[in-house]
């Protein structure tokens, strides 16, 4: 009789399950992907506002701080990478198997993302507590940028454990079709990074002025309360996966497919740090303040690519739940929109590069060589964006589809075997304008391969590249 009790026990949360899930392969797609990605995109917006008022503020204390700022971007795209890699790999096998309706291996497989994103920061920990100082060292001998670096990067990376946290906590969130709860964590979070930066930074309220150093705890703090909030939300709202701290270490097979998806994406993220140190490592020959410039681009492209990084969130999940439930057309239909409203994102984003350069770099207590410097380089750089929309989609639903090595082989073409070396080669006529154009260069290859390689994915799975 108790075996039989528990058997319609066990049924009834399945089916619970099943109908809190349904959305995601029922609910008409338009309105299924705005649901889902509009409170990643105004989280992810207010995230980019905070990294640009971060180094608005580190601006004001001088342009080495920036460009030491600018110079620790690579490390700090590294730890986005391993964080968010896992992330989508944990995201693409738990929505997966929510499709297939395999709740044994969806609960499984979060408990052990706990286990990983621990093991995540130990490494960061590591590299924080011992070679900080020579990662700045090996970019320049500027002892002021050296010293500004090693105080942020060290800090950043030491209480690292708080990126890990949030973002793992976020991506559960969001496999399960609740990604409003992420709008809260990393706004939340944002908010508390640019309510802090300059009571840190500059001394208010009472509080020591520790400059550079000010700006790196800022930034910790509003990821330790985001990951207090997502591990909040996920106890509170996600019933649809069941926690044991008991059950978090790993299991060989579920790791294994979580980096079948996530590796590449790691991979392809922290490619994009080895060519952020390659460029710098171009642009600081001809002068620091180009280097400055290419760490202001960023901070003012997050702005752009956020929503669209915001939309892929809101679209993996969706992806993989109905190739997981063999519902093709619905997968077609979350493609194309996904492509529609990334490219249209572009488009004003091109609008405003090319438009306002001079505004954007004045925010930044830009100095006329600055000036100078930054407005041809944020008019080329941002011809690349339309294919850049296009690509990162494009890109996402491959991982989403468990060919994320099609994704890395892209993301190394683009940014090291064309993007580099095209920078280097125009480097050596000795006009810092010729070197912005191995951007557009590379954006227009990736998007030859990635219309290739989406076709030869879609062929492979069987799904028709037109609806039914």
């Amino acid at each position: 009789m108790s075996k039989n009790k528990t058997k319609i026990i066990n049924t009834e949360v399945d089916t619970l399950d099943s109908v809190k899930e349904n959305k995601m392969g029922t609910m008409p797609v338009n309105k299924l992907l705005i649901s889902m990605s509009l409170p990643i995109i105004i989280s992810m917006l207010v995230q980019a506002l905070y990294n640009i008022v971060d180094s608005i503020f580190v601006a004001q204390i001088n342009e080495n701080a920036l460009t030491a700022v600018s110079l620790a971007y690579p490390v700090q795209n590294l730890m986005i990478a391993i964080a968010s890699g896992t992330g989508v790999g944990v995201n693409s096998f738990v929505s997966k198997c929510l499709g297939a309706k395999d709740y044994k291996f969806a609960n499984k497989a979060a408990n052990i993302s706990i286990f990983l994103a621990i093991m995540n920061w130990l490494v960061l920990l590591l590299f924080g507590s011992t070679l900080s100082h020579w990662f700045f060292r090996i970019q320049t001998d500027n002892a002021q940028i050296i010293q500004y670096g090693y105080e942020y990067l060290s800090i950043v990376c030491i209480f690292s454990f708080g990126i890990f946290g949030q973002i793992m906590g976020e991506r559960l969130l969001q496999s399960t079709g609740k990604t409003i709860y992420t709008m809260f964590t990393q706004g939340i979070g944002a908010i508390i990074n640019i309510i802090f930066d300059p009571i840190f930074i500059f001394g208010l309220l009472g509080f020591p002025k520790m400059g550079v150093s000010g700006a790196a705890l800022a930034t910790v703090l509003g990821q330790i309360v985001a990951m207090l909030l997502a591990v909040i939300c996920n106890a509170k709202v996600n019933k649809e996966l069941k926690f044991n701290l008991k059950k978090i270490l790993p299991q060989k097979n579920i790791v294994a497919n979580i980096y079948k998806v996530g590796l590449p994406s790691i991979l392809m993220i922290a490619i994009s740090s080895i060519m952020t140190f390659g460029m710098n490592k171009i642009l600081i020959g001809f002068t620091a303040t180009a280097t400055a410039v290419f760490g202001v681009y960023f901070k003012l492209n997050s702005f752009i690519f956020m929503p669209i990084f915001g939309l892929n969130n809101g679209m993996v999940p969706i992806i993989a739940y109905n190739y997981g439930a063999q519902k093709h057309s619905r997968i077609i239909k979350t493609m194309k929109l996904s492509i529609t409203y990334a490219v249209s994102i572009m488009i004003f984003g091109l609008l405003i590069f090319q438009f306002f350069p001079t505004q954007l770099l004045g925010m930044f207590n830009a100095s006329s060589d600055m000036i100078a410097i930054g407005v041809p380089a944020l008019r080329i750089i941002s011809i690349s964006f339309i294919a850049a929309g296009f690509c990162i989609v494009t890109l996402s639903i491959l991982q989403a589809l468990g060919q994320g090595i099609y994704s890395l082989v892209t993301s190394i073409s683009r940014q090291l075997i064309i993007l580099l070396p095209v920078a280097f080669i125009l480097s050596k006529f000795g006009n810092l304008d010729l070197v912005w154009w191995s951007i557009p260069i590379a954006e227009i290859a990736s998007v030859i391969l990635c219309i290739v390689f989406v076709r030869r994915t879609f062929s492979k799975l069987n799904i028709p590249l037109s609806e039914k």
